[in-house]
């Protein structure tokens, strides 16, 4: 990435350098193009693999969310295991929104939509989300982002969220757990894998 470059810039200006990656998601090895200037470009991050091991099989339909989706693999996944359902991916980083939608179009996942938050329908509720949050982006912008989309779980839908342990996971959870009204969100751990933990946030029904 050039100076000034994060993840989540929204417009990248180090060099695209698209390359081709065979990746292991849903239980089998899909060929899959990343590049420079987006999360991850080199395959799936760790925690990312955390999360794909450690969080249980989706329901076959409904509407998910893929907060923070990079060039894809969580949205691939979740496409792949549930094809039944539709898949909403955000990012602010246009490069790796681009990428994924070549990947979702390359696997045939019609019902993976790419986008930025203000593309997603405001009146759209989530049956389950899935998360590699950005938390290196500091934790105003963080806890706004887990405040923005948390509520918009749809009854009896769940978040799985993954976070390195030495990043402030135990925090976290202690902070969703103090903002989010506990008569209706149970905010719990998961799992824990490889020095991440994988938070679950649950809407009573």
């Amino acid at each position: 990435m050039s100076t000034g470059d994060h993840y989540f810039t929204a417009s990248p200006a180090s060099p695209e350098q698209q390359r081709s990656l065979t990746v292991r998601l849903a239980g089998r090895d899909v060929t899959v193009r990343t590049a420079g200037g987006i999360f991850s470009p080199d395959g799936l991050d760790k925690g990312t693999a955390v999360l794909l091991r450690e969080a249980p099989e989706p329901p076959t339909t409904g509407t998910f969310l893929d907060l923070g989706c990079g060039w894809g693999p969580i949205a691939l996944t979740l496409a792949l295991r549930a094809p039944g359902a539709r898949v909403y991916a955000v990012d602010v980083n246009e490069r790796a929104l681009d990428l994924l939608r070549t990947n979702a179009r390359s696997l045939d996942l019609p019902h993976v939509h790419a986008g930025r938050a203000e593309d997603v329908p405001a009146d759209l509720s989530f049956d389950l989300i899935w998360s590699n949050p950005p938390i290196r982006v500091g934790k105003a912008v963080l806890h706004e982002l887990m405040l923005t989309w948390l509520p918009r779980l749809a009854p009896g839908g769940v978040a799985y969220l993954v976070v390195q342990k030495n990043l402030g996971a135990d925090s976290l959870q202690r902070w969703l757990s103090e903002q989010l009204p506990a008569e209706v969100y149970a905010v719990s751990r998961y799992a824990s894998d490889k020095g991440f933990r994988v938070l679950e946030v649950r809407r009573a029904s």
